[in-house]
């Protein structure tokens, strides 16, 4: 595959990271492979909002990776988070899955029917089957077997020798009134939405008793929660004693041999940049404000012996058709969710293309055939060496990676096409190859698998997607009333549609034949371009079309004419427009 930063970097914004990550990472760590990092939480179903913090890094790492240095991108799984609340759509309401609120994630029951050991494991392992069929390569790390095994014991300890000076950094804020966030834009419910899951969200950053500041937070002996409250501690022996609010128990341990309890976020995240190495993290506009993780993470990170990863903040990912959702998904699609309804190379090119600090929406309603338009006209751009070197290098992204590309459809077909075959033929096979292989009589489909996976994405959307009212029902015989009260116009625009109709039986052909008949009614040559053409023609053509639309589906619109035609057949296009 070739090396994109080659042509592309000082046009792309992936190249102009990747140079000043490999730059920091030679000048804090030279020789060793470059380390970048994001971080989930498996709290519930895993965002499209949170997928651009994975995506942003890998962007990244792959583009390192094309110029020959090793990299390991680090996917933090917060696993050890407290479970805060019951998502929506997912355990009900019937406080079986409330009772365990406290508790970490991994020792919560999974969801009714899951065949995962606990609730992270069933929600992390939709994200791991998403990001492998986008060609993500990461080393997943899971905060339960770090903290359960002591892996950071040495970190736990010294964030205790040294709480009065991480209190002293959080005290500058704690006093200090936040300004009013600029949002870059209104957050709709299902951005902020998105926006919750990842352990940047919870601030948390420990508490002051009257025995002072702690760090540390265990979980209870008795009941696994972490609702409890540090009493005293000793910094020679360890001994460390707590009082668990939510049942009681209260114990003393020795933190040098205690394994059931975690740093406070805005300590736990300094910890792990220093303990893995983090050149290059990116951080949500949720911590653009003072006193934010990353902001207070960037002075405690200095006490553990490291330095703040650089690396940009991202905008929110919104999404546009909402309301057509299934009710059974619950709150906001994941990358499972559009991975049904997209190729990878789709997805990936929409994170690909824009700069991390600018949002964009991912499309479940009709706005998809446009970015599938879209998509196709950069493919054939860059085919034929006519596209922009910035959109080459998103291009190059969105279809592979630095291991080599990602499978692709053989002939991909237009996605609204696709959808409407797929909306008309409502998934009989032999009818949807028969017209499929009628759009190119020169170069016949000849088998459905031609086609595929764009074929079955456009299916699946048409079929969980586009409301039942909006779905496309052929007549089943010839609207007889309608067509007795055509005027003489009317009808020679349909005699002058089928009179051609055998001699443009394909999807350019009628393209041209369809908008031709108003032209030629009106005196024009059916070539004729717009520029020749007067106002009226257009006006002529819409009154031409609705009346097709009514013949044949009874409603004013519907999938594009060519392809409906295609669709129907010529034989019952023929008895439905009165021949």
């Amino acid at each position: 595959m070739p090396i994109v930063a080659q042509s592309t970097e000082t046009t792309d914004w992936v190249s102009r990271f990747a140079d000043e990550v490999i730059a920091e990472s030679e000048r804090r760590a030279p020789g060793k492979p470059v380390v970048v990092a994001s971080g989930l939480s498996p709290s519930g179903p895993i965002h499209l909002g949170n997928l651009r913090e994975v995506m942003t890094p890998h962007l990244v790492a792959d583009e390192v990776r094309r110029r020959g240095h090793q990299v390991r991108h680090l996917i933090s799984w917060d696993d050890y988070d407290r479970y805060r609340k019951v998502p929506a759509g997912i355990a009900g309401v019937d406080g079986t899955w409330a009772e365990h609120i406290g508790k970490p994630l991994t020792s919560v029951p999974a969801p009714d029917g899951s065949p995962h050991p606990n609730w992270a494991e069933h929600f992390k392992a939709a994200m791991v089957d998403s990001l492998a069929g986008m060609g993500v390569e990461f080393d997943g790390i899971s905060q339960t077997g770090q903290y359960t095994t002591g892996v950071y014991r040495e970190q736990i300890l010294h964030a205790m020798r040294h709480r009065r000076d991480i209190d002293a950094i959080l005290a500058q804020y704690r006093t200090k009134k936040a300004p009013s966030k600029k949002s870059q834009k209104p957050l709709d419910e299902a951005e902020l939405e998105a926006a919750e899951g990842s352990g940047a969200a919870a601030e948390d950053d420990g508490s002051s008793g009257s025995a002072g500041y702690f760090p540390y937070k265990p979980y209870c002996g008795n009941c696994e929660k972490d609702l409890t409250t540090v009493t005293a501690y000793d910094d020679d022996s360890t001994e460390l004693t707590y009082a668990c609010t939510a049942c009681g128990f209260s114990e003393t341990v020795r933190l040098s041999e205690f394994n059931r309890g975690k740093l406070v976020w805005k300590v736990d995240w300094p910890m792990r940049w220093a303990y893995e190495g983090v050149v290059f993290e990116p951080s949500g506009v949720d911590h653009s404000s003072p006193g934010s993780s990353f902001q207070v993470g960037g002075q405690i990170v200095g006490i553990f012996g490291g330095e703040q990863p650089i690396g940009p903040m991202y905008a929110f990912v919104g999404i546009s058709g909402m309301a057509k959702m299934s009710s059974s998904k619950g709150g906001v699609p994941t990358p499972a969710d559009a991975l049904e309804i997209m190729e990878p190379q789709l997805l990936r090119w929409l994170y690909a293309r824009r700069r991390p600090n600018q949002a964009f929406k991912i499309a479940f309603d009709q706005e998809i055939q446009r970015l599938y338009d879209e998509w196709d006209r950069l493919d054939a751009k860059v085919a034929d060496g006519s596209a922009l070197p910035a959109d080459v290098a998103a291009h190059a992204r969105a279809v592979g990676t630095a291991a080599g590309e990602l499978p692709r459809t053989p002939r991909p077909l237009p996605y609204r096409t696709l959808a409407s075959v797929a909306d008309i033929t409502a998934g009989h096979e032999d009818q949807t190859l028969r017209i499929l292989s009628e759009l190119d009589p020169a170069n016949p489909l000849r088998t459905l698998e031609e086609a595929r996976p764009r074929y079955d994405k456009a299916e699946a959307w048409i079929n969980t997607h586009v409301p039942a009212d909006q779905r496309t029902i052929v007549r089943d015989e010839p609207d007889a009333e309608l067509l007795k009260s055509l005027d003489e116009q009317g009808r020679q625009s349909l005699r002058l549609l089928l009179d051609g109709l055998a001699d443009h039986w394909s999807l350019d052909g009628l393209t041209h034949h369809v908008y031709g008949v108003p032209k030629v009614q009106a005196g024009f040559p059916a070539d004729a371009t717009a520029k020749e053409l007067p106002p009226e023609i257009k006006t002529a053509q819409r009154s031409f079309f609705a009346l097709l639309y009514h013949l044949l589906v009874g409603r004013d619109t519907g999938p594009r004419l060519p392809t409906l035609l295609l669709a129907v057949g010529q034989e019952r296009v023929r008895t439905l427009l009165g021949e």
